[in-house]
């Protein structure tokens, strides 16, 4: 059977119980971290769930050989040595990069919550530029009323052209919370896809051989594509180049979908108007990058769809998805 079951008793009666192993741990995000509220959470939503968390790896490890079901951030290859038993793994991770156990005959699932607490922070990003805070704050701090030239480097996204490079499930999700500002969506997908209900005249989805007619009207470039080989610099310094020089350009999917450098000369020589950037080719971001010193760039550290609600969104979508099987 799928599930491994132990025999407990409950107010003198025989009972079944599951029982899934967490070890969700990480030292430089409070927010990514399992506590005994998400424990207790998940054991609600999934009556007759057992729920046990690991603090390290060498508690996890020393479980898993008995593990049917875990719930963690990684999973190592080696690690299938003492996974004898187990056919589950679940992660909040959208992104499959820490978890590759090839042909394995172990489910994956993987987080498919995190779309609106991006869509938060492209909106951000999107009218930090437009609204010009940037340099709002820099004359603050001058104690300047600069109304005049602030007012012109307004801009909106009334009218506006979004193309999302990457149109699975995130890059539909940030349309859907983009549209209602009146731009114009256009998505960039390798398959074939259902039309969002939100669509109106003039949104489409074409395949990337489509990409340079879509690319020289672009307004607002934003990249939600997975790393590994088939997106390895795939945006070449050749289409960079035939964005407009008022485009703005956001990454929140992978690093390694353009080389560093093009980007930086696009931005330093007045080919970009600027870039929102999430994540890297290498991260962290190197010390020595010249992308720290360009004031159109806004840098964020790989924390775009953190919120303080992850965890609890995290498990309201497993406890679903175990309760469907």
């Amino acid at each position: 059977m799928f599930e491994r079951y132990e025999i407990i008793r409950f107010k003198g009666s025989m009972g079944v119980k599951k029982k899934m192993l967490v070890y969700l741990s990480h030292s430089h995000v409070k927010a990514w971290n399992f506590l005994p509220f998400h424990r207790d959470l998940l054991e609600e939503l999934v009556p007759g769930l057992k729920v046990t968390v690991c603090q390290n790896t060498k508690e996890f490890l020393d479980q898993l050989p008995e593990a049917e079901r875990v719930v963690v951030w990684f999973f190592k290859q080696k690690w299938l040595e003492k996974a004898n038993n187990l056919k589950l793994i679940a992660t909040p991770a959208a992104g499959k990069d820490w978890i590759d156990l090839g042909d394995s005959r172990i489910k994956i699932w993987y987080g498919a919550f995190h779309g609106p607490m991006i869509a938060e922070s492209i909106i951000g990003a999107v009218f930090y530029f437009l609204k010009a805070f940037q340099y709002s704050k820099k004359m603050q701090s001058q104690r300047k009323w600069a109304r005049v030239k602030i007012s012109e480097c307004l801009g909106s996204l009334q009218a506006s052209r979004v193309t999302i490079f990457g149109f699975g499930a995130i890059g539909q999700c940030l349309g859907k919370f983009l549209k209602p500002y009146g731009c114009t969506i256009t998505g960039i997908k390798r398959t074939s896809a259902k039309i969002p209900d939100y669509f109106t005249e003039g949104d489409s989805i074409v395949g990337p051989d489509n990409i340079s007619e879509v690319l020289g009207t672009t307004d607002h470039l934003i990249l939600t594509l997975p790393g590994g080989e088939k997106t390895e610099g795939l945006l070449t310094h050749e289409l960079l180049c035939e964005l407009p020089s008022s485009c703005y350009l956001y990454n929140i999917g992978r690093g390694n979908v353009y080389q560093e450098n093009d980007l930086v000369a696009l931005l330093q020589g007045g080919k970009l108007a600027g870039a929102y950037l999430d994540v890297f080719a290498a991260e962290p971001l190197s010390e020595n990058s010249r992308l720290w010193q360009l004031d159109n760039v806004l840098i964020t550290p790989h924390i775009s769809a953190v919120s303080p609600q992850y965890l609890e969104l995290f498990v309201k979508e497993l406890a679903g998805r175990i309760k469907s099987i």
